[in-house]
């Protein structure tokens, strides 16, 4: 089951429904996530983290008793994922890429990801597939409107595609081009008028603002056929933010930001690359507000902090949000991660600095008091 970068959301579901197809056998399956933000491709150091990976997976298995055929074929598979990820002209320009590989089933998939919580590899005898499946619900689909005066063009992005839906012309009632005057009476030296010049500027005015209302309306009913996860507003110069206050107020808490982009010549490309950077902020505030609030629930019972004391929330069932230190190499965090994927609880891996200091490897806030 040789597949190529998935590209659609209709792709992706047929190539995880096969992926969960996988009943364990007389194989193992090599799983991997791997970050690729900008900050990871820097100097080659995702492939730093990934032989780091691909050596902490040969020592553990090592330790299993394990059959040489078997360990030979996993050998095999993480050299072939080695193979891979040491040809940047292959890496997709997202932000996290999953991939699967198992040489005996002839399985190599790979998955382009918005984003990915940890960078991390497992060999197992069935795909780790929870964080695939999870991450399309959790990311939903954000509503891009890159709007002008002159109209507006809407795309969908969801976790894996861009979409543009049709777009909305303006209506223009008034010619276009800038107000000529003809000849006006002079008082005192003065020009007397103006009064044509003002009118014809408020009729302007008010089609761009009955413009941008039906740009808003647009963005509502879309909202109300399949609800969005966010808002994102394109538009150049001083007017791009004019859309923002005609959203309904229903809206306003959905809008992730204003990016200046032109609405013309817009790619689907920039509109993904946009929205993800907005996404990415509005994650570090979410961060900041979890830990806040593991802070100020650990002395009631709502809150376990430290790697032990999370991990026996999560055998009990209570954990409702985990959050994980993104920068602890602790292996235990990774198979924190896991179970909780497959409790179905809310996962955050923390980057931010601040957010960072209040969480000791592994923290979280609970279902029910401990």
């Amino acid at each position: 089951m040789a597949l190529p970068i998935v590209p659609t959301v209709d792709a992706v579901r047929d190539a995880v429904h096969r992926l969960a197809a996988i009943e364990p056998g007389p194989f193992r399956v090599v799983s991997c996530y791997l970050k690729l933000e900008p900050r990871d491709k820097t100097r080659g150091k995702y492939l730093i983290k990934m032989k780091n990976r691909v050596k902490e997976a040969v020592a553990q298995l090592a330790r299993k008793p394990l059959e040489r055929a078997e360990r030979e074929a996993i050998a095999a598979d993480l050299e072939r994922v080695l193979r891979y990820f040491e040809e940047p002209g292959r890496l997709p320009p997202s932000r996290g890429i999953a991939l699967f590989a198992c040489g005996q089933l002839g399985l190599f998939a790979v998955f382009a990801l918005p984003h990915v919580h940890r960078s991390r590899l497992a060999v197992e005898p069935t795909p780790l597939i929870r964080e695939l499946v999870a991450l399309e619900q959790e990311f939903g689909t954000i509503l891009v409107a890159a709007c002008d005066r002159a109209g507006a063009r809407f795309f969908e992005v969801t976790a894996f595609d861009v979409t543009e839906l049709p777009g909305l012309a303006a209506v223009q009632a008034s010619r276009g081009g800038r107000f000529h005057g003809g000849r006006q009476a002079v008082r005192g030296g003065l020009p007397a008028g103006g009064s044509g010049e003002h009118n014809y500027n408020m009729r302007i005015r008010e089609e761009k603002h009955r413009h941008y209302a039906r740009v808003a309306d647009q963005i509502y009913q879309v909202h109300a056929q399949r609800p969005l996860a966010g808002i994102v507003v394109a538009g150049v110069g001083v007017d791009a933010a004019a859309l923002v206050p005609h959203l309904h107020t229903t809206l306003h808490d959905l809008l992730l930001g204003v990016v200046k982009l032109n609405p013309k010549t817009i790619s689907p490309a920039e509109v993904r690359e946009a929205t993800l950077a907005l996404r990415e902020e509005r994650e570090r505030a979410w961060e900041l507000a979890h830990t806040e609030a593991v802070k100020e629930n650990l002395g009631m019972g709502w809150a376990v902090n430290g790697v032990e004391l999370t991990l026996k929330a999560l055998q009990r069932g209570q954990v409702r949000i985990l959050l994980a230190d993104g920068h602890d190499d602790d292996p235990r965090i990774d198979d924190a991660i896991e179970e909780a994927l497959r409790q179905r609880a809310q996962v955050d891996v923390v980057h931010d600095s601040k957010a960072r200091r209040a969480v000791n490897g592994l923290a979280a806030l609970l279902r029910f008091r401990r």
